[in-house]
């Protein structure tokens, strides 16, 4: 067995090699059956035009081999990369920010230690086209500039893209434009879309929301983690990058039909905690075992078990709850 993924992550000592196996040996006939219907639709050409059918597409998984492409171009990443050439580059050889730099290299070391490519015996260590594509986005977006999580999620975009540029610009569209306001200093949009989960939940799994006011958990505590680094190191790679998929297409509400289905499909196991303390283990414990490795099946139930969730919903929430956090600000 192999001990590192095929992304350079060091398998945990209790993994469970047996049923990842039994399940990888059929996701490949559908990674096969995908791969063969993509090499249609792109019929050789770097591009594809929005549409349902190649949203359909998106949501039953992009091969491997075409996931930078599809993202940089549904992102709208592409287009922004070809109408700045040579911006990025321009950043690396600009004016820097000593105590950005300073923060930044900080974190180089705590970027995935689990993962081979990231450490600095690695030959390319992946650690330097980090550092550079999390400098340029601190000079491009200065009202951002730099705060933990973006490392994990610019190395992920490294680990798929293989392109330094293509990273930063990916970034670019996940911080600056599919996300809103999740990084900046207030964080205001984070705390904004942790009230909204909250209130999704009322609605759609109200008993779980009834145990969590009645023991005083807030929503920050067991789910910050999923919206700063997007399930990253909290789902197995190959269902955060099923889940990435979506998002780079259809934006935000994908990470809330992620949280929802997860809370949902384990209602009556969340609803066995009795104290602050277990929910927040049993919070831990419903983002492992088989529901989320099978990321086939689990990328089907996220568009039907939270039912309809609109963005005319979500935005509305997202008013109501900003107003909210505001006023406790």
């Amino acid at each position: 067995f192999c001990r590192v993924d095929p992304y350079g992550f060091e398998r945990p000592e209790d993994f469970d090699y047996a049923s990842y196996e039994a399940f990888f040996s059929r996701y490949l006939v559908v990674l096969t059956r995908r791969a063969i219907k993509w090499s249609k639709l792109l019929k050789g050409k770097n591009n594809v035009q929005k549409s349902l059918k190649v949203k359909r597409y998106i949501r039953k998984g992009i091969p491997n081999e075409h996931r930078a492409l599809i993202w940089m171009i549904v992102s709208g990443a592409q287009t922004n990369m070809e109408q700045n050439p040579g911006y990025y580059h321009r950043l690396l050889e600009g004016e820097k920010n000593d105590k950005l730099v300073e923060a930044i290299k900080t974190d180089m070391n705590r970027t995935f230690p689990d993962n081979v490519k990231f450490r600095r015996t690695a030959d390319p260590c992946l650690q330097h086209t980090l550092y550079n594509v999390l400098v340029a986005y601190g000079h491009h977006n200065k009202a951002v500039g730099y705060c933990q999580g973006m490392n994990f999620i610019a190395g992920y975009l490294i680990l798929i893209t293989k392109n330094e540029e293509e990273s930063f610009w990916l970034l670019d569209a996940l911080i600056g434009r599919i996300l809103p306001d999740y990084y900046s200093p207030a964080m205001l949009g984070l705390k904004t879309d942790q009230e909204v989960l909250g209130e999704l939940v009322k609605m759609k799994v109200p008993a779980v929301a009834e145990l969590m006011e009645r023991h005083g958990v807030m929503w920050t505590l067991v789910v910050s983690r999923w919206f700063i680094c997007l399930f990253i190191d909290i789902l197995p790679v190959e269902t955060v990058l099923r889940i990435w998929d979506c998002l780079f297409y259809e934006g935000s509400k994908i990470i809330f039909r992620v949280a929802l289905t997860l809370i949902k499909q384990h209602q009556a196991f969340i609803l066995e905690a009795t104290n602050f303390p277990d929910i927040c283990d049993k919070f831990k414990q419903i983002t492992k075992g088989t529901f989320v490795t099978e990321c086939h099946s689990f990328m089907q139930k996220i568009f039907t078990d939270p039912g309809s969730l609109s963005m005319a919903t979500i935005n509305k929430l997202r008013e109501s709850c900003r107003e909210k956090v505001l006023s406790q600000g």
